[in-house]
């Protein structure tokens, strides 16, 4: 049986995301582009949940989280890049179930 093929399960309170196309380069709200090398000083990353440990209360699979992205370990899955993090590095979650708490802000 082959290493590469064996299931995963996320323990405790671990939480794995996939990052969007975002963290490459950017455009301002004004068309310049923004390398991905720039520097920007605390800046906050979008990520979709993957798989969430057992003990994870306040997220879902599909969930999308704002993680700081200097708080993080990546790990490499079948050639796929992703982040794990604790459920309390997570400072937000954004999910169409949420609608019904009537936060008042959206994506």
């Amino acid at each position: 049986m082959s290493d590469d093929k064996l299931p995963i399960k996320m323990l405790n309170d671990r939480v794995l995301v996939r990052l969007g196309d975002s963290e490459g380069e950017r455009h301002s709200a004004g068309g310049i582009l923004i390398p991905a090398t720039a520097q920007v000083s605390k800046r906050l990353a979008w990520a979709e949940v993957v798989a969430a440990g057992p003990n994870v209360r306040t997220m879902e699979v599909g969930d999308r989280v704002l993680f700081n992205p200097e708080d993080r370990y990546e790990v490499e899955v079948r050639g796929e890049e992703f982040i794990i993090l604790r459920e309390r590095d997570v400072h937000a979650v954004a999910a169409e179930r949420l609608e019904e708490a009537g936060t008042g802000l959206y994506l």
